[in-house]
């Protein structure tokens, strides 16, 4: 799907190949069925106008008779052609483009969210990366689909209507004055020659106009998914723009973010003016001198009669009009030109990171190595280093060999900006730049744990048991895991998506959420947990509680955990969690077993010391604790 055509076609030989084919051919149907109805309307008005026009003559017995019969059957025909023809055709059209934009949604969110993590390498993955996916997914798809059944409508009806409308003019053409050469097909091959002349002259007015049309409808969507995108992120964020007082720096961002939106949209309307009067001029010219100017040759010389001469402009004027669909849809032909681009290019984006480092090899370094061993051996890395993107970047963290045992606590620490963090996400395969060998413990599962939880709209229970499904676990064994984490008083609530009209992500707090993660690793008993600031919501206490509770439930879990703090937490008894520490210091690792705390009475006494006269310190007796 990353052409135009495979992209238009995909549907149509997928495994839903009969119900698009059915869909298909039903519209097909009643659109060409609907240009023989304008045969049938051509000859109805032509049919009352010639009772109109002959209402008074002595040889019509019946004038008012013939007149309502007429005008009845017009009007029947009206009925039948719209509300039955049409009716139906827009209503199998609207059916098939729901099917079809159904299943090619359903295609982009399982090649998005496969297990390849293919929306996050779209989005992180290079310097063309696809702005507003959502918009992509949804808007532009929509848009798709929609415009090009129309088109396809469009182009069915004129060949229906060619067909038809064309055996119509040569059964009732006849012979021009000037153009005896050409015998009875003389009015017939003049209405032709009107037509062609007429209508791709104006055609390829409408071309151009459509090319503005389109280049501003891709820049209005760009625009217009930017400024919806910060407010999304704003209302994510009403707290801290509320704490921080910067309502008015955030009022300037959507500003400066909606000038865009206005310029585009100002210059949008001028295209738009400009082609709608274009329009009714070329509707106005082809219905009321175009398709009567053919036969008021053959009429003026008395060829043909008035009903003829009716009869035969209407049925010109309906070739013109569908032969003219290329001019009406242009707008909608330039909005499906700018949709399908979007589309393709999100396509495209999709199937570039299916092999991500090879992806990721077209903006730098990306030559990890992720393989397995026996688990004894717990996880091991070997010549790591990460790179930013860059060809010519230099690794800002190098480690030869670091090994994790299993069962092993490791709290790891540096500075800010260090690559504390990066090494979690190179170890997880999420940092796409730089190279390594990562050993992961045969048959065990991890579980990345990060600083920021968000919550999809989901029952409670299916948010404890993410990232499987909640059929794979009892009510029971996913209410413990909520009471073991602190969180018992919402085990009631595990089957609602929200409560007191707010969603999970809205009710719970940050401590709270980090809280239910603890719940979900309870459940889920990991081999081995990465904790990436996982804990900075929480307070001391909490903090000590997230940790003894997977102490206490998960046994021989190895633990990776970044945290703000200069030492880890220790228990309320005061035994350490932890026994390593990592170092991250000037671009390289160091890994140590954790220093032994001094007592708790020795580390407040060195804290408090008192002075005596002579300048030294006096240190109180300690009492040795017992062991």
């Amino acid at each position: 799907m990353r052409n135009f055509w495979g992209l238009m076609r995909a549907y149509w030989f997928s495994d839903k190949w009969k119900e698009a084919w059915t869909l298909t051919l039903v519209v097909a149907f009643f659109t060409a069925l609907s240009s023989k109805a304008g045969v049938w309307f051509a000859e109805a008005s032509g049919e009352l106008f010639n009772s109109i026009a002959y209402y008074h003559d002595a040889a019509n017995k019946n004038p008012l008779e013939a007149l309502l019969i007429n005008a009845g059957i017009l009007v029947a025909l009206v009925v039948f052609k719209d509300a039955g023809i049409t009716g139906t055709k827009a209503f199998v059209s609207a059916t098939l483009h729901r099917r079809w934009r159904g299943w090619l949604d359903s295609r982009f969110n399982d090649a998005l969210l496969d297990d390849n993590h293919t929306h996050f390498h779209a989005q992180n993955g290079s310097d063309t990366v696809p702005d507003n996916i959502d918009q992509r997914v949804q808007e532009s798809i929509k848009g798709m689909t929609g415009g090009a059944i129309g088109l396809a409508m469009g182009v069915i009806a004129v060949a229906s209507s060619l067909f038809f409308v064309g055996q119509k003019l040569l059964e009732t053409s006849t012979e021009v004055h000037g153009l005896e050469f050409l015998g009875d097909y003389g009015s017939a091959v003049l209405a032709f020659v009107v037509v062609v002349a007429y209508v791709p002259v104006n055609t390829y007015i409408a071309i151009k106009l459509g090319g503005m049309l389109e280049r501003l409808s891709i820049r209005m969507q760009k625009a217009e998914g930017s400024y919806r995108g910060e407010l999304t992120t704003f209302l994510r964020r009403s707290f801290h723009v509320a704490a921080s007082r910067g309502e008015n720096v955030q009022k300037a961002m959507h500003g400066r973010l909606y000038v865009d939106i206005d310029r585009t949209w100002g210059k949008l309307n001028w295209v738009n003016a400009s082609y709608d009067s274009f329009e009714r001029i070329y509707n106005f010219v082809g219905a009321r001198v175009v398709a009567y100017a053919p036969g008021l040759i053959p009429f003026v010389h008395n060829r043909i009669d008035l009903k003829g001469y009716i009869t035969g402009a209407e049925l010109v004027n309906s070739l013109i009009s569908q032969c003219s669909w290329f001019i009406h849809v242009m707008p909608a032909i330039a909005t499906l030109r700018a949709n399908s681009r979007r589309v393709m290019d999100l396509a495209e984006a999709i199937e570039n990171v299916q092999k991500p480092a090879e992806f990721y090899r077209q903006t730098g370094q990306s030559d990890f190595r992720y393989t397995t061993q026996n688990p004894v051996f717990g996880l091991t890395i070997q010549n790591l280093q990460l790179n930013h993107q860059g060809h010519r970047a230099e690794p800002f963290l190098v480690s030869e060999r670091l090994r994790f045992r299993r069962g092993e606590w490791t709290f790891l620490k540096g500075e800010s900006g260090c690559g504390k963090t990066s090494l979690i996400k190179a170890l997880n395969g999420l940092w796409p730049h730089g190279g390594g060998t990562i050993v992961f413990p045969e048959g065990i599962t991890t579980f990345y744990a990060a600083q920021e939880v968000k919550l999809p709209q989901v029952t409670l229970k299916e948010l404890v048991c993410l990232p499987q499904g909640a059929a794979q676990h009892s009510d029971a064994s996913a209410a413990a895991a909520l009471h073991k984490a602190g969180l018992g008083d919402f085990i009631e609530f595990m089957g609602e998506e929200t409560r007191t009209g707010k969603t999970w992500d809205q009710l719970l707090s940050g401590g709270q959420k980090q809280k239910l993660v603890v719940a979900r690793i309870l459940l889920h008993q990991p081999g081995l947990l990465f904790l990436d600031e996982a804990t900075g919501a929480l307070d001391p206490e909490g903090k000590v509680a997230f940790h003894q509770a997977i102490k206490d439930n998960c046994p021989g879990v190895t633990v990776i955990s970044v945290m703000h703090e200069a030492v880890p937490p220790r228990s309320a008894s005061g035994e350490e969690f932890y026994h390593s520490v990592l170092t991250i210091a000037d671009g390289a690792t160091s890994k140590k077993p954790l220093a032994p705390t001094l007592p708790v009475e020795l580390t407040t006494i060195l804290a408090n010391p008192e002075p005596v006269n002579d300048g030294w310190l006096r240190l109180p007796r300690i009492r040795q604790r017992q062991k």
